[in-house]
């Protein structure tokens, strides 16, 4: 077996035991739950309508269809063992790693800082939240399609350019569509970016790298002019806009509006943002799976600004005698531009995850740099040697410590209210983590915590107080707090029918019809409106109208147990006889003990 072919495999397999651990880890409920445990589409496992619904569904503010097949697939094999799900995240992680060093050992022939890289991108401390995330499984998923694209955009180029070398007018022509548009690799390239696209859009720049690909180590330039260089992209250039488009639409109220993120503070932001993740590459302390929104103070724009600035600067100028480092760096930056915050998505600052496609830029940029420096002095392998075996065991060792963190939910936003005591949004998801365990005192504490930190409403802060105060019978208490969430979120059916929950259990009945046919109106498939309506018209006796507000449920979610249950319960037990239907009860029932796995016959 030759050495490349070698390191590619040990790297791999040292991936695979570095994050082994999240074999044992369980599913957190920041995203899991969307994505997976309470996804009945994704659940169920494969099924020919699931699978039509990857590909329809703007869920969870993403439009990432193959991403959820393989969440799918996961199901079908595996059900719901999270270690099992997590273990197919890292085999994906250390693919790429693998990948990487493939791609890079083939673009510059140079093995170990090749090799270094890559071990740094499978090790870094940065990359556990991509790996040890089951809903982060579109990282590892694209990457690894990128970096297919990649590979085969290289063999083709590579081609090319010896056929320029051969032709010296060729460069100056436009490609031919027999050429370039059936050539194999090029073909293969564009597919696997169509399907690092129905992964995750973040892939929107590749496109881009492929350019400076072709800028170093590629180094077509000299053969190529830059239009027939761009007019070569122009099929991905397609496709990226495509996806920019959907994931725009997608992504719908997950979009943050520049009345709650100004421009002004987005724009501010963006150095600071870029300067944190720099930092963090080099020292990795204090990583948290939620870094919130913080207040901007003038310095730290300046001084990120004047640090970018600097950098850049040294890079143009090493361009010719050192054009690797522009390119890991512009690279870098470019991968960053969808995720940097200009378009604000969520109330993150900045997550660890974005810095998954971006570090190969990165890395390579110091790496090579640092390889050359050490050429350039004749510095003893020896020490060159030991101070990557150092720098990988630090990386290591770091990333095992991180590990420990992502174990389960309480553990991920606990660490996180440690590094951050008034981080709002952990004591929200701790305060989730404790509900789900019925730990309901411990959560109404934490709420009541994280109120005193809201520099401004938080319409899932005060939902889920209302949720916990109804349980323990104070409805007053709890209509006010649906109250404060609907005024943030006006159009969400689920406060509204939450809200006329409320004001049924304080016998305002009216108020309550309201409410319901407000969350009717805002989400016509929304079958819980129709079930609160027909208990408060139970209550009302007017058991017929209930009957068809039952009905109305069951056609909206004819696989839900509880409704199916009470609507079965209602048909058999009224005691009016022109409303009870035992036969339609019996089948009702029938269904309703299939759901449950025939545990409440």
């Amino acid at each position: 077996m030759s050495r490349p072919r070698t390191i590619a495999l040990l790297l791999a397999f040292a991936t695979l035991l570095v994050f082994l651990p999240v074999g044992w880890h369980q599913f957190v409920n920041y995203d899991d739950v969307d994505y997976v445990t309470e996804n009945p589409f994704v659940k169920n496992g494969l099924n020919w309508t699931d699978f039509k619904w990857a590909f329809t569904a703007f869920h969870a503010g993403n439009w990432h269809p193959l991403t959820w097949i393989s969440h799918q697939l996961d199901c079908e094999l595996f059900g719901l063992n999270a270690g099992a799900q997590h273990i197919v995240n890292v085999l994906f992680h250390s693919a790429n790693a693998a990948l990487v060093f493939i791609l890079l050992l083939r673009l510059t022939e140079k093995l170990w800082p090749s090799a270094m890289v890559a071990a740094l991108f499978a090790w870094h401390p940065l990359h556990v939240e991509s790996v040890a995330w089951i809903a982060e499984r579109k990282d590892v998923l694209s990457t690894l399609f990128a970096l297919l694209a990649l590979l085969s955009y290289t063999r083709y180029a590579r081609k090319n350019l010896k056929q320029e070398n051969h032709k010296p007018n060729a460069g100056l022509a436009l490609p031919s569509f027999n050429s370039q548009f059936l050539n194999r690799d090029y073909f293969l390239s564009l597919i696997f970016f169509t399907l690092g696209l129905l992964s995750k859009p973040m892939l929107v720049t590749l496109p881009f790298a492929m350019l400076l690909l072709d800028f170093w180590p590629l180094q077509r330039r000299g053969f190529s002019s830059p239009i027939k260089l761009l007019v070569e992209k122009t099929p991905f250039f397609l496709l990226a806009g495509i996806s920019c488009i959907v994931t725009f639409f997608a992504q719908g109220e997950a979009v943050v509006t520049l009345t709650r993120v100004p421009l002004h503070y987005r724009i501010e932001h963006a150095p600071i943002a870029v300067v944190d993740y720099v930092l963090n590459f080099f020292w990795p302390a204090n990583l948290d799976a939620i870094y919130p929104l913080d207040r901007i103070f003038a310095w730290q724009v300046i001084v990120s600004i004047a640090i970018l600035i600097l950098i850049s600067i040294i890079a143009w100028h090493w361009r010719k005698t050192k054009p690797y480092f522009i390119f890991g760096w512009l690279w870098f930056l470019g991968a960053l531009v969808p995720v940097i915050g200009l378009v604000q998505v969520g109330s993150q600052s900045i997550a660890d995850r974005y810095t998954y496609i971006p570090s190969i830029g990165f890395f390579t940029a110091f790496i090579f740099l640092a390889a050359d420096f050490g050429a350039r002095i004749k510095t003893s392998k020896i020490i060159i040697a030991s101070s990557a075996v150092m720098i990988l065991i630090a990386c290591i060792l770091a990333t095992e410590f991180q590990l420990r963190f992502w174990r389960d939910s309480e553990t991920l936003f606990r660490h996180a209210i440690a590094v951050r005591p008034d981080n709002v949004i952990a004591l929200v998801d701790l305060g989730v983590s404790l509900d789900a365990q019925h730990r309901f005192d411990e959560a109404l504490a934490i709420y009541r915590q994280a109120e005193k930190f809201e520099t401004g409403p938080y319409y899932q802060l005060h939902n889920n107080l209302g949720n916990i105060l109804s349980l323990r019978g104070n409805h007053a208490a709890s209509l006010a707090e649906y109250g404060i969430a609907i005024h943030e979120r006006p159009n969400d059916a689920f406060l509204h029918n939450a809200a006329g929950s409320e004001f049924a259990a304080l016998g305002k009945f009216e108020m309550a019809m309201k409410e319901f046919a407000v969350a009717e109106q805002l989400n016509p498939n929304y079958a819980a409106p129709h079930l609160e309506t027909a208990k408060v018209f139970l209550r009302q006796g007017r058991d017929a109208d209930a009957v068809n507000e039952l009905r109305a449920a069951v056609r909206l979610t004819p696989d839900d147990f509880q409704i199916l249950a009470y609507t079965a319960h209602i048909l058999a037990a009224n005691e009016n006889a022109a409303v009870r239907d035992g036969k339609s009860a019996l089948t009702l029932a029938f269904t309703a003990n299939d759901l449950s796995g025939h545990s409440q016959p």
